[in-house]
């Protein structure tokens, strides 16, 4: 079988591109924006040059492709929408046998976060296409929240204008896992939701990451507007405060509230827990320093790789 991953480069393309390399009874094409050094894959797997805004190159990387991964691209939303409709179209154009394509547990064109409308739309191409189709549809990634637990950390604040709004964070290291059993099994046409296996409200995420890494930390629930003035304060680009605000007017309309075990039921694995996320970076802080300067470098360029997703926004 011969299985092309989008946004290779980026960690979660290129988690299920080490995953399924691993398997020695397929065949796997990491499709990137640009070309990578060699020790950036493994050995085995051939690399296909192609740009979400290359519709050309996409058809050549889709060539003779079984499966495609489709990790979504990022940044603004309409340019979002016009990638992923370019990869839906080369992947119909090509043939492909089965699309396993990431969404979002918030994937609803009347939520007020902008990339639950883009993820909508997006199964909505892939439904009309009439390539045969899996959903992963992912909830917020702990990698992605740790940005505000880091700053939490070292203030003892948690301030976030969600309200009491209720989230399952989820590890990307499992959401790879999910796509990758996808991407190796028969199309599904249907959604898995992709979940942690808890969820809880700010409150409940700050105690904790206050037992994990062992410092106080509290949840300050602010005003939407006081959160806007506060990051826009901070050089936070205009695109990711709307992203992010309107993120969490999502998760105030309890659009996060789910545990699902749509993962076990893929990969045979329970699936990790925040406390297990957080836990293991105290015994492995450089783990902890790797992941936050990965997101650092995602929120500030999220043009380098798409599919690197700050989102998860």
């Amino acid at each position: 079988m011969r299985i092309a991953v989008t946004g290779a480069a980026g960690g979660l393309g290129g988690r299920v591109v080490q995953l399924l390399a691993g398997q020695d009874s397929l065949d796997v094409v990491a499709m990137t924006r640009r070309k990578l050094p060699t020790e950036a894959l493994p050995a085995q797997v051939e690399v296909a040059v192609a740009d979400y805004a290359d519709p050309p190159a996409l058809r050549a990387a889709l060539k003779d492709v079984d499966t495609l991964v489709f990790v979504s691209s990022d940044g603004p939303d309409a340019r979002m929408l016009l990638h992923h409709r370019n990869v839906v179209a080369a992947a119909a154009a090509e043939c492909v046998g089965h699309v396993a394509a990431l969404s979002s547990v918030d994937a609803d064109m009347a939520s007020p976060f902008c990339y639950a409308v883009v993820n909508r739309l997006t199964e909505d191409l892939l439904l009309a296409s009439g390539v045969p189709y899996s959903f992963a549809r992912a909830s917020l990634y702990i990698e992605f929240f740790q940005s505000w637990l880091t700053e939490a950390r070292a203030t003892g604040l948690l301030r976030l204008p969600a309200a009491d709004g209720r989230i399952s964070l989820v590890a990307r290291d499992d959401v790879a896992r999910a796509l990758a059993a996808l991407a190796v099994g028969e199309p599904t046409g249907r959604h898995h939701d992709i979940t942690g296996p808890e969820v809880t409200d700010l409150a409940g995420i700050a105690s904790v990451t206050a037992e994990a890494w062992e410092t106080p930390v509290a949840y300050v629930d602010i005003p939407a507007d006081t959160y806007c003035a506060e990051a826009a304060a901070t050089g936070l680009d205009p695109w990711w405060l709307y992203a992010f605000s309107s993120m969490f007017a999502s998760v105030r309309e309890q659009r996060w509230d789910r545990v699902c075990n749509d993962y076990t039921r893929l990969t045979g694995r329970l699936p990790l827990a925040l406390r297990d996320v957080l836990s293991a970076q105290v015994r492995e802080p450089d783990a902890a320093e790797r992941a936050n300067n990965a997101l650092s470098g995602a929120n500030s360029s999220a043009a380098a790789e798409p599919g690197q997703k700050t989102s998860k926004i």
